[in-house]
């Protein structure tokens, strides 16, 4: 039986050729694919929506992206998505998607750490990976397949500039599968909160900035971003979410103006915990912050982003934000073994 996979193509070193000076993406969905084999019985429609390094990503592409995942989606025909994206904000995106994705065709997201055309170029296995997934998998949400492994959406960051396998989840046991031999092998299935529905954005997007704390950290850039306008702000703190008093009473001054503030933390593993006082987690939740588990700062963003668009009033959406970055249980691990011929 044929299964009919969209391709959506945005860019990323995955389409990136030589410029003279360095390597930018100029190539259109349909090249990438064009290297790449296409499992069998899948057949493949190709969308250019966008064509950009990912560190150039806007926010409010990632909603054009998330929209143009419904519209392949409201096809009965298509049994699954995969987008072609590049890795330095991949997560951030996916991580979007997932948040509002409630259908039980997968989306999956990939890319290449090596450009268009490279002899060694890792894209065409990581487009034929992606494709094998996206027609085989149900009931996962968003995935990331990159270097032969599936990792959920949540979790899921960057953690080599370089490397063939950029992926991985710090805080997780590993990924959720692999491939090999014609075969997608799951061994555990992604925690999820409840799907929200499509955003209904009305006017410019809420600005929502990233603060890191160090030592000699004063509040200079928490004021900065509320006089600027930002309506959410994540916290990059130290240890389990760790600051200073005077930190805290930033934080506070910037809840009592409206704005919705999250706490991670720049170490790669492990949650953030109300352990310490003294300018420390206990006492920048006392000041209305929300925790965000293990989510690290990119992801942070989007959560916080998430519920400043969700339609839900004011005084709520602390409490959304809660849900948003501590999940909700899919039910146990359980293994399970799908696959296509290769």
């Amino acid at each position: 039986m044929e299964r009919h996979i969209t391709l959506i193509s945005t860019g990323g070193t995955i389409a990136s050729r030589w410029q003279g000076t360095g390597y930018a993406a100029d190539a259109s969905g349909g090249d990438v694919l064009a290297g790449a084999a296409v499992p069998d019985g899948v057949v493949v429609d190709v969308v250019d929506l966008f064509n950009v390094n990912s560190s150039r990503l806007t926010s409010a592409q990632q909603l054009e992206l998330l929209r143009a995942v419904g519209a392949a989606l409201a096809d009965p025909r298509v049994d699954g998505v995969v987008v072609t994206h590049g890795t330095d904000t991949l997560e951030e995106s996916a991580f979007l998607l997932d948040l509002h994705h409630d259908d039980p065709r997968p989306v999956v997201f990939t890319g290449a750490q090596r450009p268009l055309g490279a002899v060694d170029g890792d894209g065409p296995g990581n487009v034929y990976d992606a494709l094998q997934v996206a027609a085989t998998v149900r009931d996962l949400g968003v995935l990331v397949v990159f270097d032969g492994l599936v990792h959920a959406a949540r979790g899921t960051v960057k953690t080599q500039t370089v490397a063939s396998h950029p992926f991985t989840d710090p805080s997780g046991d590993g990924a959720l599968g692999r491939l090999g031999f014609g075969r997608v092998d799951l061994r555990a299935r992604p925690e999820r909160s409840a799907p929200l529905p499509l955003p209904a954005v009305r006017g410019p997007l809420p600005r929502v900035d990233v603060v890191m704390h160090h030592c000699d950290a004063d509040p200079l850039f928490v004021e900065t971003a509320v006089a600027a306008g930002a309506r959410g702000l994540v916290l990059v703190a130290t240890g389990a979410g760790n600051a200073t008093p005077l930190m805290v009473d930033a934080i506070a001054a910037a809840v009592r103006a409206g704005v919705l503030v999250a706490v991670t933390t720049r170490v790669p593993a492990g949650p953030v915990s109300p352990i310490y006082t003294g300018g420390g987690a206990v006492d920048l939740v006392a000041a209305g912050a929300v925790l965000t588990g293990t989510l690290r700062a990119g992801q942070a963003r989007i959560a916080v982003l998430a519920a400043l668009l969700a339609d839900v009033p004011h005084e709520e959406r602390a409490e959304l934000l809660r849900r948003l970055v501590l999940g909700t249980a899919s039910g146990a691990a359980a293994p399970a073994r799908v696959g296509v011929p290769a």
